[in-house]
């Protein structure tokens, strides 16, 4: 656990500097296409107070965008009764607490560190798990937060998010213009690149491929989160098989969630999207059965 640990600290550092270093090198070609060093500068500026907001303000921001509520132990004792009981018996501090009003049965846990984490469950969970699946699932989403996943988780959901708006800017720029700066009786072009071929197929080809790159960033990082959330889950609770019989209840009465959102789809313990062939082929959970699989095997061996 330790090196799984040092091993997401390293890559929260690594993937924020890659975010930089491809949002920089956006932010040139914009500057070379419109022939204004004050764009890269802007860009690269931005970038990194974005970074900084996400780091430290990212886990609200995914509360926000699932629509979960913060509760006290007397708006579900139940619930909060297992979270402390596991953050007590894990020593780990207590989390924030929220529930998700959504039929939909899923979970997730956010923050940047122990210290600062959130766990929420949908009240369709709440309502099909027994006592000993929910300590389960909520063992696993204590996972995250001991394993420091929900750093990285965290900083990956802002990254996608990120890339979403700049493949947005660029295609609006590339069939409206925006950016301005040239005479528009200038033969060269004019209003900010709206027209241009080369703007137009730069526009497309990043509409296209900035979410393929989103999702291949959080596939990078999200299968061997689960795995490893889910062993740590069932080594708290000494419990392996009442987490497997809630992954099972998950993939039986699994449903999208009302509020989908891609970017922080590898969040959840269960994919919250609407099942298709592309979410099927770059799903950012691996398969339920290999899950309930490895969770048997562990359990034989208590």
């Amino acid at each position: 656990m330790y090196r799984a640990i040092a091993r997401n600290k390293r890559n929260t550092v690594i993937t924020i500097l890659l975010f930089l270093v491809i949002i920089g090198a956006l932010g040139w070609l914009a500057a070379v296409i419109y022939n204004s060093i004050t764009i890269l500068v802007v860009v690269v500026i931005g970038a990194i107070l974005y970074a900084l907001f996400q780091y430290y303000l990212g886990g609200r921001e995914a509360l926000s965008m699932s629509g979960a509520i913060p509760i006290q132990k007397s708006d579900n004792p139940r619930l909060w009764n297992i979270v402390e009981n596991l953050s007590i018996t894990t020593g780990t501090p207590m989390p924030q607490v929220y529930i998700v009003n959504d039929p939909a049965p899923n979970a997730f846990a956010t923050g940047r560190d122990p210290q600062h984490a959130s766990v929420a469950a949908t009240t369709g969970l709440l309502d099909i798990m027994t006592d000993a699946e929910l300590e389960g699932v909520m063992a696993h989403e204590l996972g995250h937060v001991r394993n420091y996943d929900i750093r990285l988780g965290m900083i990956v959901f802002g990254l996608t998010v990120a890339i979403g708006l700049i493949a947005d800017i660029f295609l609006r720029i590339a069939f409206f213009g925006g950016l301005g700066g040239r005479d528009n009786n200038n033969n060269n072009g004019g209003g900010g690149g709206g027209g241009n071929p080369v703007i137009i197929v730069f526009g497309l080809i990043a509409a296209i491929i900035a979410p393929l790159v989103a999702t291949l960033i959080q596939l990078a990082v999200s299968r061997q989160r689960e795995y490893l959330a889910d062993a740590t889950g069932a080594m708290t609770t000494r419990h392996p098989d009442a987490l497997a019989s809630a992954l099972l209840k998950l993939e039986t009465y699994g449903q999208p969630m009302r509020r989908q959102n891609t970017s922080m789809a590898h969040l959840w313990i269960a994919n919250p999207l609407k099942p298709s062939l592309m979410s099927r082929l770059f799903s950012t959970h691996p398969p339920i059965p290999e899950r309930v699989d490895r969770l048997e095997k562990m359990g034989s061996t208590f």
